[in-house]
């Protein structure tokens, strides 16, 4: 997936995020079904994923690379990432739910600061990925908590897909 189409994807699915937020009452940011994120802990997962990506693709890639490694594959396509995302949510899903066990619970009052945050961050990624040439987003490898070690341009797909994923959520559930 080239660049701009990576973008495109990024914008589209955190839009249709903030317009779903948008519609629902307020008690949503605060209230979540039983066992279960609220809205506002959706957010404050989102923001500080997202937000990881943007500092580790602001360092040196000489230095990411000494630290990773290199990728010695092909780059996957997004149907591809997301289709072992899903596999690897299965197989892992009480070790995922332990992971993000402890998402604080924002309150109201810092709904739209973490709104703009996630807008922020959102906005650098897409910035930071046009910065990157084509060939370090497919060299450059990045670890990822779930899936192993990925290449940069998958990373920012799946970021793309875990906002669909939980904004996917928050409709079925909430």
């Amino acid at each position: 997936m080239r660049k701009d189409q990576i973008n495109q994807l990024i914008e589209e699915k955190h839009l249709d995020l903030f317009n779903w937020i948008e519609k629902q009452p307020v008690e949503k940011w605060i209230e979540g079904p039983k066992e279960k994120w609220t809205t506002g802990q959706q957010i404050v997962h989102l923001v500080d994923s997202i937000k990881k990506l943007n500092q580790a693709m602001s360092l040196p890639k000489f230095l990411l690379k000494l630290k990773f490694g290199k990728s010695n594959r092909e780059t996957r396509n997004y149907d591809q990432i997301i289709k072992k995302y899903q596999d690897k949510l299965v197989k892992y899903k009480e070790e995922a739910k332990q992971f993000n066990a402890h998402i604080t619970k924002p309150s109201l009052r810092e709904k739209t600061k973490l709104l703009a945050k996630l807008q922020i961050q959102q906005k650098k990624l897409q910035h930071k990925t046009n910065q990157w040439k084509d060939s370090d987003l497919d060299s450059v490898i990045l670890p990822h908590p779930l899936m192993g070690k990925m290449p940069v341009r998958e990373i920012i797909m799946w970021t793309a897909y875990h906002t669909e994923h939980h904004t996917k959520d928050l409709i079925e559930n909430y």
